[in-house]
């Protein structure tokens, strides 16, 4: 069953429209993540205007395209020129740069690609294999259940997006704010709306998501100076040589371990390429065979987080296409393409044919886009890592035009530019006053979800919150929440106990 409906899958893949943006998404993920300033959350919010008069299948194939080749492409500039497109490529530097300095920057390529292809292929199976029984358990959930999930979402995504949870939770109630912007769902009264009529059907996601992102960023490298001149263009061999089978067979334990972390790791909601990269490293640098060698410019250093960062985006499909719920910026993106389509990702797409298809078109997807993805990284490269010569401040203002266009071409209202420049000096904001963009963006994007999920549960219990804690799934799932939360504050109280210890400690006469 499972096997005829992906062979379906491909077929669909392989129309010219959808092979055409497939092929549109691998190039544009590898261009902006190796672009520091901009990267894949970039470049999927960039692209999600274009998708606005697409059929949903190839809309979601090209940001599923941009997300997965923007975990690989950030590994040519992190390799040849020591310079991390984004932050899950810093641990790149430490084993690939080394390696590329001793004179074998081709065969740092090469383990880089041979680690992105297993991950892809291996992390795409798994989601494969685990979306259809997510799916039949998700059936079961009822709405304490679900706002459990939601709820679980969300406190993971503040635990893990910054070093500062007061300002996390600050971060997730302005999303949660938005959110409740417009007609209520329940008993359809006005909220927060002021009088304005546009303000009726809520605040699109769109203005949230490439003002936040998108304007925002350019806002924040304003602040900081941008610069005209054209960068200078670096001489360096971008040949990728493959490794032998003795060599690969040498590390099979990390890929072996990589792979598993990074597609068990990005199933959780919050922890996304970036955290799971710098895990897969420090798992290596506990556990493997030559820990010790780590950071001298060894296979293992950069197998390891670039099967991490790869293996996760698998991960994050699962939790979207079966619970609607989004692990990562990027997934939040492509779940806003299927909301502004009309369809609502859940257990519910497995059960109609049509919609078990479009599910299946992009399970598929994954697939080519690893292959296609590793194909461009082989024969394109020379050409995509062009774009390091574009000037900051002609990038600056392309992004601009993107953002602004696409916003008017929503709904052809000039209230969606000026909503787009009011949340791009938000996130400007934000990023001046270090509050985390992720748990906003994802609060603003479930906080329907969740709110709907909520008053449901209220109504049928009676108003008795303790529903929530009572069901074999949504018991767990709140523990599990307020476990999330309270582990960054316990592990400071931690910390301070042992400093004081220490303190109390030194001061003792001897």
């Amino acid at each position: 069953m499972v096997i005829g409906n992906l062979a379906h899958g491909f077929v669909e893949v392989f129309q010219p429209f959808d092979l055409l943006m497939l092929f549109v998404g691998l190039l544009v993920g590898m261009a902006v993540s190796i672009m520091p300033g901009l990267g894949l959350v970039m470049g999927v919010i960039l692209a999600l205007p274009f998708t606005y008069q697409m059929p949903i299948e190839p809309a979601v194939i090209l940001l599923t395209a941009i997300y997965f080749s923007g975990t690989y492409g950030g590994c040519f500039t992190a390799i040849l020129y020591r310079i991390p497109g984004e932050p899950m490529d810093v641990p790149m530097l430490w084993d690939g740069y080394t390696m590329a300095k001793r004179g074998q920057p081709a065969k740092a390529l090469g383990w880089a690609l041979l680690a992105a292809l297993i991950a892809g292929l291996v992390s795409s199976a798994v989601m494969v294999a685990l979306a259809g029984p997510m799916s039949e358990a998700a059936l079961k959930f009822d709405s304490p259940d679900y706002f459990a999930a939601v709820f679980f979402g969300l406190t993971t995504v503040v635990a893990l997006a910054g070093k500062s949870l007061v300002n996390s939770l600050i971060s997730l109630c302005v999303g949660l704010l938005v959110a409740t912007i417009g007609i209520d769902s329940i008993y359809g009264t006005d909220r927060f709306t002021f009088g304005v009529p546009i303000l009726r059907d809520g605040v699109q996601l769109v203005e949230v998501l490439v003002g936040m992102y998108g304007l925002g960023e350019v806002l924040a490298r304003i602040g900081q100076g941008l610069h005209l001149d054209k960068p200078k263009e670096a001489k360096v061999n971008v040949a990728t040589q493959f490794p032998s089978l003795r060599e690969f067979l040498a590390i099979k334990m990390t890929l072996f371990r990589s792979t598993v972390l990074g597609t068990v790791l990005g199933i959780v909601p919050g922890a996304g390429a970036t955290i799971t990269s710098f895990i897969s490293y420090g798992i290596e640098k506990q556990y493997g065979r030559r820990r010790q060698l780590l950071g001298t410019g060894i296979p293992e250093g950069i197998v390891a987080p670039q099967i991490g960062a790869t293996a996760s985006v698998a991960g994050h499909m699962i939790p979207l296409l079966t619970l609607g719920l989004p692990g990562s910026g990027a997934t939040a993106v492509i779940l806003a393409a299927f909301l502004l389509h009309g369809v609502q990702p859940g257990p519910m797409l497995f059960e109609d044919s049509a919609s078990s298809l479009m599910v299946y078109t992009i399970l598929a997807s994954m697939f080519a886009s690893v292959i296609g993805m590793c194909l461009v990284g082989f024969f394109w490269i020379r050409v995509v890592v062009k774009v390091l010569t574009i000037p900051q401040g002609v990038l600056s203002a392309i992004v601009v035009m993107f953002c602004l266009v696409g916003a008017y071409a929503n709904r052809n209202d000039m209230s969606d530019v000026w909503m787009i420049v009011i949340f791009g000096v938000l996130g400007y904001l934000f990023e001046k006053l270090r509050f985390p963009i992720s748990p906003m963006v994802l609060g603003a994007i479930l906080g329907p979800v969740g709110e709907t999920a909520f008053m449901r549960s209220m109504i049928s219990s009676d108003n008795d919150w303790t529903v929530f804690f009572r069901g074999p799934i949504c018991g767990p799932l709140m523990v599990g929440s307020i476990l999330a939360l309270s582990y960054p504050l316990l592990r400071q109280l931690f910390l301070m106990r042992r400093r004081t210890a220490a303190v109390v400690i030194s001061g003792e006469p001897r």
